[in-house]
């Protein structure tokens, strides 16, 4: 619409009122003709069957070295009372060409297919930053949480937006076809394929669907115990977890949490006691840490009565004392003690906890290690895991005195 001023009646999106000078990339040359030319131009050996019209297509010339291959096609651009006439340039580009190949152009927009490298991306931002043009990103985010993904999902802007379309949008398949699919797909890349979120590698932790663990929140009982975890931060989000045990079934809830970088102890600690100041908080080994500063964080949130335990999370002793150095403070264990709840129904969380979810999609391996990155939340909930027999009931109101007396 953008090459050939043809904007439908029902189109309520940027407009341009006059020729475009625009970039289409893909991956490779091959790819790109592949691609987002098939998808423009239509096939090699039916131009003008895309989605340009054909009478809209003047000339194009060929990319040397890639067999019918376009490299620039000169567009009619037309088709309204209130637009100029003229002639629009598309150019077919292509990432294994590099930051340098994308310098220099001043462009009215651009169609990036499959994601490309933060450096092309912010180079592609450049070319658009005079005219002010759209760059739109189309791709499956295969490659995890790169810089680009991040950028659109977690860092909120108006100049942004994330649109993701799920298998259960492509209403063509019957439900059969569409489980047939999902099926298809290797365990680790089924969300990215069919979901859109970012694919979390070959090492899923939790590889477990959120279904089984999200619910709707609900009241928390008064004879549940609760306790709270707090991992530390600065230039990574502070965080805490708040759960509730229900003894019966020996379920936890997560049913709240929190996560907020780059403040000082006193705005944390207001947080935290605003959850609930009798509620106890686990904390992390590096708690223990003296600070050039003075005390340590934890001393620190306790100076803000923050209910700190008195040490930091640890799991429980084994009968005989066989404990490994450091297995009591053990992360894998911490997961996969999260992981045998997820699997037999004993690990839920309230469905509007987005930070939390957030980063469980996220969390993964790489080459067998767990990636220490946006793990802030789960990490508090672990910690409150590991202290949950210090968990404590909610105290029962107690009768205040005034200066005629008792009063309930």
């Amino acid at each position: 619409m953008h090459l050939t001023g043809r904007y439908p009646a029902w189109w309520d999106g940027k407009e341009f009122t006059a020729p475009v000078v625009m970039w289409a990339a893909g991956v490779t040359s091959e790819v790109t003709r592949d691609s987002v030319q098939r998808t423009l131009m239509g096939r090699v050996n039916a131009i003008g069957t895309g989605a340009i019209p054909k009478d809209a297509i003047k000339e194009q010339s060929s990319k040397r070295g890639v067999a019918d291959a376009i490299d620039t096609a000169i567009l009619r651009h037309g088709g309204g009372a209130d637009v100029q006439a003229g002639q629009s340039i598309l150019t077919f580009k292509s990432y294994d060409q590099g930051r340098a190949k994308f310098q220099s152009e001043t462009l009215d927009a651009v169609w990036l297919d499959e994601e490309c490298g933060e450096d092309i991306y912010t180079e592609v931002l450049t070319r658009t930053n005079v005219r002010m043009g759209p760059v739109y990103c189309t791709f499956t985010p295969l490659l995890g949480m790169t810089n680009v993904v991040h950028r659109f999902l977690l860092e909120p802007s108006p100049n942004r937006i994330a649109l993701s379309m799920t298998i259960d949008d492509a209403l063509h398949y019957t439900p059969e076809q569409r489980a047939a699919i999902v099926a298809g797909y290797p365990a680790h890349e089924r969300e990215a394929r069919t979901k859109g979120i970012p694919m979390r590698g070959s090492g899923l932790i939790f590889p477990v669907s959120e279904d089984r663990i999200k619910v709707e929140g609900f009241p928390i009982p008064a004879h549940w115990k609760r306790i709270c975890g707090m991992d530390f931060g600065w230039d990574h989000p502070t965080a805490g977890a708040w759960l509730a045990h229900d003894a019966d079934t020996d379920t936890i809830y997560v049913y709240d949490a929190y996560r907020v970088r780059e403040a000082p102890v006193v705005i944390h600690a207001a947080a935290f006691k605003a959850r609930g100041a009798w509620i106890p908080v686990a904390w992390p080994h590096d708690g223990n840490n003296d600070t050039a500063a003075g005390p340590n964080l934890a001393s620190q949130y306790r100076a803000q009565s923050v209910a700190m335990r008195t040490e930091n999370a640890q799991f429980p002793e084994t009968p005989g004392g066989s404990d490994r150095p450091g297995s009591r403070i053990s992360v894998e264990a911490g997961v996969q003690e999260m992981l045998t709840r997820m699997e037999t129904g004993r690990w839920k969380v309230f469905a509007h906890l987005n930070d939390w979810f957030e980063e469980f999609r996220l969390y993964h391996r790489e080459n067998g290690k767990i990636v220490k990155l946006r793990d802030d939340c789960l990490s508090a909930s672990r910690y409150a895991l590991m202290d949950l027999r210090f968990a404590v009931n909610k105290p029962a109101p107690i009768r205040g005195i005034t200066m005629t007396g008792w009063r309930g």
